[in-house]
């Protein structure tokens, strides 16, 4: 594949997947691309009813901005367009201004759309869409796991033929149907099933056939059957109706000053949802499909989709879970399906809009029952639930808000505990003490476990710290410190093995120099071996150098040992029995009692240990 340069890749996103563009792709994304355009009519329609516009505004929303965002986005599946949760944002920020329905409202949509596009686009350019990295895998599985319920629980009054206000959560929603079931239409519950019957049978027998397409034809056969046989008013069957068949008309958003104001509060709002919802979407059918979505690409995609949506008289529009995983599951192969839906919807209102008038709703219910279920991934699911508390919490937290709250608090609340949990582990970095251990070959060094036999060196305490610093972990360091100074006052020098610290933050450094500090005032020292560059640099770079002493820096573990023992109090050493380090030999043994074994008794223990030597070094992790 040929290299494009990094400007040419974001002004021309599609040379990055033009080379998967084939025979068998071109015919799969038409496949798809078909699915989508019949499926999500009659969706818009409500969609904007939801966001108080007029009908064809759902459509229109649905023509233009899905086309410009795959063309210019990164994500091969992703599909934007109207969707139920913007469509409430949009009804809550701007019915405070004007009458939903009415002229000046939808007015007011326009250049909030308009607005919303500007901000995301902005944001693409500056590369802000590292916010992508801090969804983690749970917050997606959770949130696809919450909103496959959800759109389920929704289509429940189409299903079975009976009221259900459209308010509530999906307790209320499922209150209101276990109440109702009673009064079930049992036409519109044949159709329903055999919709969801006939799409499951040929998309397990037939995989090569379009199954969605299959399956709504199957439905509104039946639906026109029934009404021949009995009649609309008998059998009761709700259909999606006509729709107009005309273009998306040419329309001007408002950019006079007053209105921007009044609009900025509403748009900021709005583009932090549509944002996170569209990256949480592509990241999710990302993940299925193998890809890494380049989330400032996608911040450019909406961002230029919302700004020609306010021109062709389309609302916001973001990242559709309805839409992409109809797409991804109608087998896309290619952003081009995105591209052919939204062309296609443009030729079904012109052409046959009329015929969609048959279309059952329950057929459609049917529909996204099988779309529902196909979100819900089950091996994800149960490897998170045999993973760490943190994860389950992560998971719970965002299936909970999203099906007792909202899906955009759902998914900031799950990227919020994922950075607090993240936070909280890493503010308590891994401290451990070292020493030789006589039992293995040369010494090697071992972490002290609890219960542990090894001896330490009376005067010097040798600790490891595996993980960066910063100010959230500065307490923890601290403590750590206090306790040492408070358990075992006799050490007075600290040896820190840094190989597993690659930066310090200011406030990190100034604990390492306040220590080393307070050490050199009693007669200690403060050491620091196999720093690595990011370490010394921030250290350099916080003026901490000069607190801790370039001489007390060492590159190696034997150097760092036969410095600091030269600096310890020889009386007494005299009088230690430990005798843990090789330069320990040249030093005679002063004191009462029996005299420290020779190092070569621990030698010859290896050899008599041998069989558990390797049992040890599985135990006992990363040596130094």
């Amino acid at each position: 594949m040929k290299q494009y340069t990094a400007w040419q890749t974001r002004l021309l996103p599609f040379l990055l997947w033009k080379h998967k563009v084939s025979r068998d792709t071109v015919k799969a994304d038409l496949i798809s691309g078909l699915t989508v355009a019949i499926v999500v009519v009659p969706q818009a329609v409500a969609f904007a009813a939801i966001a108080g516009m007029p009908p064809q505004y759902g459509l229109y929303a649905g023509m233009i901005p899905p086309i410009i965002a795959a063309f210019f986005g990164s994500s091969w599946h992703l599909m934007s367009g109207p969707t139920t949760a913007a469509s409430i944002v949009l009804l809550s920020s701007l019915s405070a201004f004007a009458e939903p329905m009415s002229p000046e409202y939808v007015g007011l949509a326009l250049t909030l759309t308009f607005m919303v596009g500007v901000i995301e686009l902005t944001l693409g350019i500056a590369r802000m869409g590292a916010v992508v990295n801090f969804i983690s895998h749970s917050v997606v599985v959770g949130f696809t796991t919450a909103a496959a319920i959800l759109i389920a629980s929704k289509q429940l009054k189409n299903f079975f033929g009976v009221p259900i206000p459209r308010e509530g959560n999906l307790f209320d929603t499922l209150g209101h149907f276990a109440h109702q079931l009673p009064h079930t239409n049992v036409h519109v519950l044949a159709i329903a099933a055999l919709t969801l019957i006939s799409g499951l049978v040929v998309k397990k027998l037939f995989p090569k056939i379009p199954f969605l397409i299959v399956a709504l034809v199957a439905g509104t056969t039946l639906g026109v059957i029934f009404n021949l046989l009995w009649g609309y008013d008998a059998v009761g069957i709700k259909t999606v109706g006509a729709l107009p068949q005309t273009l998306p008309p040419l329309s001007a958003p408002d950019f006079s000053l007053e209105t921007i104001q009044k609009l900025a509060p509403a748009a900021l709002a709005m583009t932090l949802f549509a944002l996170t919802e569209a990256i949480s979407i592509g990241r999710a059918v990302g993940i299925r499909s193998g890809q890494l979505v380049d989330g400032n690409q996608e911040f450019i995609g909406q961002g230029l989709s919302n700004i020609a949506g306010s021109f062709f008289s389309g609302y916001v529009a973001t990242g559709s879970f309805n839409r992409t995983s109809l797409n991804y599951q109608a087998g896309a192969k290619t952003p081009m399906s995105a591209m052919i839906a939204g062309f296609l919807e443009i030729f079904i209102v012109l052409a046959i809009a009329p015929l969609v008038a048959y279309l059952p709703n329950a057929a459609m219910a049917g529909i996204l029952f099988i779309v529902a279920w196909g979100l819900i991934d089950i091996p994800a699911i149960k490897h998170i639930f045999s993973s760490n508390h943190s994860e389950r919490a992560i998971f719970l937290v965002t299936f909970g808000a999203a099906l007792l709250l909202d899906l955009e608090f759902a998914i900031m609340a799950g990227i919020l505990l994922s950075l607090v949990l993240y936070l909280m582990r890493v503010s308590r970095p891994r401290i451990v003490t070292r020493v030789p251990d006589p039992h293995l070959p040369k010494r090697k060094f071992s972490t002290v476990e609890p219960g542990s036999s090894l001896q330490e060196c009376p005067q010097l305490r040798i600790m490891r710290i595996d993980g960066n610093l910063f100010f959230g972990s500065v307490a923890y360091l601290r403590e750590t410190f206090a306790r040492l100074e408070q358990h075992h006052p006799e050490k007075k020098h600290l040896m820190i093995m840094a190989q597993g610290i690659s930066f310090v933050d200011i406030a990190a450094a100034d604990v390492f120099a306040a220590e080393a500090k307070r050490r050199q005032r009693e007669g200690g020292g403060f050491y620091l071996v196999n720093a690595k560059g990011g370490l010394w640099d921030s250290l350099e770079e916080f003026h901490t150098l000069d607190a801790i002493n370039a001489n007390n820096l060492f590159q190696s573990k034997s150097a760092a040992l036969r410095g600091v023992f030269q600096k310890l109090d020889r009386s007494v050493c005299e009088r230690c029995q430990a005798r843990i380090f090789n330069e320990c030999e040249g030093i005679p043994y002063l004191g009462s009692g029996a005299a420290p074994a020779p190092q070569g008794t621990a030698r010859e223990s290896v050899i008599q240990r041998a069989p558990q030597v390797d049992e040890t070094l599985n135990a006992v992790p990363a040596r130094l």
